[in-house]
């Protein structure tokens, strides 16, 4: 009996996103986990080449739908995710609310599934910077009609997943800053992206769905914009561009959930020793008053040793437990 109420991980991942109470290990995932060939012999869902799809049948994708979702649920069992953020391939509508309903039917409501939704503007890459900026200075309007645009899509199909059911919540997860700082100035972030940032996670909200926002970068100029925006939590609290999560817990921790800040660089290539430092950094600072979900600063990415990601996990079982 007491091993049926035991909360489940999707339980205490929620309790954390609201910043209640909990008792043993603090909750902890990934916003992705590339290594799956070296930890699984299998190419994550994200890597696999599209072109095939379109050559299979449908009982080949239905097998293809089925393997996507027990390499989710095997990431997430093997390494204590609490959490699984679904990056269906091909990235439709349908084809990520079949996925998340096998998710669904095969690990029941143990995890937190999410899936991106986020639409503001982000760091613009490549021959766009250009027409962006230009934009910027010539029409600031037309970038304020294309911000309403896209939030009203984005929250039309938050509607959608209402109906359709097994989705819990939204990663926001358009970069804004560089290590430096924000791409845009305070000021410029507080006139084309706060306002429908704050305006897609009421909508969320409305609709009865958790929103975690990701930036990585420096997001201390523009760190109370983003907490007005009032997100559930706060990832990734970037290390290597100097976000203290001393500091961001100081000043928000009491009004939303903060996620990361072990710094993904030293996990790439820093020294056991350095890594094992950042982990406990993390976990010792944003433990304390509850409110904290233990995870990298970026994700687990291709080319990072998965002996390193292994070793923060240790410490993490070890040190990362609430009395």
């Amino acid at each position: 009996m007491e091993k049926m109420n035991r909360p489940t991980p999707r339980q205490r991942f929620i309790a954390a996103l609201e910043r209640r109470p909990l008792s043993g290990r603090v909750p902890h995932f990934e916003l992705v986990f590339y290594l799956t060939m070296e930890a699984f012999g299998k190419v994550h869902p994200l890597h696999r080449d599209y072109r095939q799809w379109l050559q299979m049948e449908e009982k080949e994708r239905e097998l293809h739908r089925r393997d996507m979702a027990d390499l989710y649920i095997a990431t997430a069992e093997r390494y204590e995710h609490s959490a699984i953020f679904v990056h269906p391939n091909p990235d439709t509508f349908d084809e990520c609310a079949r996925l998340v309903e096998i998710i669904r039917q095969r690990a029941g409501d143990r995890f937190f599934l999410m899936k991106h939704g986020d639409c503001t503007f982000c760091i613009p890459e490549g021959d766009s910077v250009l027409a962006f900026c230009r934009c910027l200075k010539h029409d600031p309007q037309r970038l304020k009609v294309e911000m309403e645009a896209a939030v009203a899509l984005k929250l039309q199909e938050a509607e959608r997943w209402k109906r359709t059911g097994g989705l819990d919540g939204f990663a926001l997860c358009s970069d804004y800053c560089f290590n430096k700082g924000p791409f845009l100035s305070p000021g410029q972030f507080n006139e084309f992206v706060t306002p429908y940032l704050s305006r897609l996670i009421r909508g969320y909200r409305e609709l009865g769905f958790y929103t975690i926002k990701h930036t990585d970068g420096n997001i201390m100029p523009i760190l109370d914009q983003l907490v007005e925006a009032n997100p559930h939590a706060l990832h990734s609290l970037d290390p290597q561009a100097g976000v203290d999560i001393v500091e961001v817990k100081r000043r928000c921790g009491d009004r939303l959930c903060l996620i990361g800040n072990v710094n993904c660089g030293l996990l790439d290539s820093g020294s056991e020793r350095e890594v094992i430092e950042s982990t406990r950094y993390a976990l010792q600072h944003g433990m304390p008053g509850g409110g904290y979900i233990f995870s990298t600063s970026n994700c687990i990415y291709t080319g990072m040793p998965l002996a390193k990601y292994e070793l923060i996990l240790d410490v993490w079982r070890r040190e990362g437990n609430y009395r």
